[in-house]
């Protein structure tokens, strides 16, 4: 809040410290008014060199910066990463043509009358077809299993979300008859 303001302080600003290793950085919060005025004499790129001040102005500038829906551990169907791609556009549409591909297959296997869309939806997750049987499923299951569970991963729990997507698969998938 500024010193000489009794408004509410609803905007954000940067503070003394910065965000770092030891967590985020403090902030300022100041009305509107002293907001602007705090922002008009912030030099923004203080400490940076001629080429990453130009770099960071660039109209494309951090459309590189990875999402967790673009990592190659996005998910068990490998969704693209944006590193991979020169255009940004390029990767959306990628991104867009995986999501509609993968709801065809879904909407395949569940118009095969062997599974419910919710079988097929979970037959996706783990990777498979509709031709599965109980060794692949089991097979299957395991390799995931495997693959992200934090005891494989050197404590790391980033994967948690997919494991139990995996497991709440497997758990549905077990119960079909129609697999032997």
């Amino acid at each position: 809040m500024h010193p000489d303001c009794d408004e509410a302080g609803e905007f954000r600003a940067p503070g003394t410290t910065e965000s770092g290793f030891d967590g985020p950085g403090e902030w300022q919060w100041f009305c509107l008014d002293h907001v602007r005025q705090f922002n008009a004499g912030f030099d923004w790129f203080a400490g940076m060199s001629a080429d990453e001040i130009h770099a960071a102005q660039a109209p494309g500038a951090g459309w590189r910066t990875e999402s967790p829906v673009f990592r190659a551990t996005a998910g068990v169907g490998k969704m693209p990463r944006w590193a991979d791609f020169d255009d940004p556009l390029e990767a959306i549409a990628a991104r867009a043509n995986g999501i509609k591909h993968r709801a065809r297959r879904e909407t395949e296997v569940a118009m095969s009358g062997r599974f419910s869309r919710e079988e097929a939806g979970a037959l996706e997750t783990l990777g498979l077809g509709s031709d599965v049987d109980r060794t692949k499923l089991r097979r299957r299951y395991s390799e995931l299993v495997r693959r992200y569970h934090p005891d494989r991963n050197g404590g790391d729990r980033g994967h948690e979300y997919r494991l139990g997507r995996v497991v709440e698969a497997y758990q549905l998938l077990r119960k079909n008859p129609s697999i032997a």
